[in-house]
């Protein structure tokens, strides 16, 4: 892989962190831009390979100035939720539609040759008509957060058509690993893990049958990797373990891998939650040569041992 500099927006959070270090590692030369400050994040890093732009993706001059001399960029910026983007989808449009259509402007006009966006695989097909879903799947999403992040797919096609502008788009299942925080609403394992190991007892919506598709943080960043020079007919990709499991799974290997019990508190379902949703990988795996290599378990304890860090402190 020729060496470059990358932007990475959204370097600061949880997926965004795992790609930079990866970035570095591969030797390539990374600018962050967040809207909190990184630069504690990477304090090894070489100050020649490494430079942080503070500033927010709605703002135009700041992220302009971001763009110039990197020939590959990251957008794995969102300002909101799933489960809570139907609340105001005025706002997520302007927020994160608008913001990515004046991104990719300013991305062409700056001589950027690739973007790589990080999409959703969980929102952007609605309820599966089958499983596992492929990326041939009808688009349906029954949330903002879904319909968003496929018209900034859509607007990725076209501007590749319009001004030359390349792209991949990774369709990602649930993320698991270390950094993700355990009192958001979104990260069901991170957030288990925290309750688990904090001796505290974990809410089930429903009897704990529903299914879903969990990756590790480390597979998904090399994902990431290998798209930075994909040059096949395909330009979107499912990426997820290929490995459905229920809640009740989770829950059963977290208490394996804690060597703890776990109370579990169990409430009405929720009629908004698909009962399965499991990505099928096999384009990924043929033409980016990529595949999920980390165990489940394996990661679980990985996870664990960061969050009990974090724990103590």
């Amino acid at each position: 892989m020729s060496k470059t500099r990358c932007l990475v927006i959204g370097g600061a959070g949880f997926i965004g962190s795992h790609l930079v270090e990866a970035l570095l590692m591969e030797g390539h030369r990374v600018r962050v831009f967040d809207r909190i400050d990184p630069s504690g994040l990477y304090s090894e890093a070489s100050p020649d390979a490494l430079e942080y732009v503070q500033g927010d993706f709605t703002a135009p001059d700041d992220l302009k100035g971001a763009l110039a001399n990197c020939a590959t960029c990251f957008h794995l910026a969102s300002t909101t939720l799933p489960k809570t983007s139907n609340d105001d989808p005025v706002f997520d449009v302007q927020s994160n539609l608008v913001a990515s259509l004046r991104f990719l402007e300013q991305a062409s006009q700056a001589g950027v040759k690739r973007v790589i966006f990080l999409s959703s695989g969980g929102t952007v097909y609605g309820p599966p008509h089958y499983v596992p879903i492929d990326e041939e799947h009808p688009t349906d999403p029954t949330n903002s957060y879904g319909i968003v992040k496929l018209a900034i797919e859509k607007y990725l096609a076209l501007f590749r058509l319009t001004k030359g502008l390349d792209y991949t788009v990774l369709r990602l299942s649930n993320p698991f690993g270390e950094r993700q925080a355990i009192t958001g609403t979104q990260g069901a394992i991170a957030v288990f893990m925290g309750k688990v190991l904090r001796g505290e007892p974990i809410e089930i919506w429903g009897d704990g049958s529903v299914v879903r598709d969990y990756i590790y943080i480390r597979d998904v960043i090399e994902a990431m990797l290998l798209s930075m020079t994909h040059a096949g007919p395909h330009r979107i990709f499912n990426i997820g373990s290929g490995r459905p499991r229920s809640l009740s799974e989770v829950i059963d290997a977290i208490e394996q891998v804690t060597n703890r019990s776990v109370e579990r508190r169990y409430f009405k379902a929720r009629t908004f939650d698909v009962p399965k949703s499991v990505l099928a990988i096999e384009r990924a795996k043929a033409s980016l040569g990529w595949s999920p290599r980390t165990d489940f378990l394996e990661g679980l304890a990985r996870t664990r041992d960061w969050i009990e860090g974090q724990l103590r402190g």
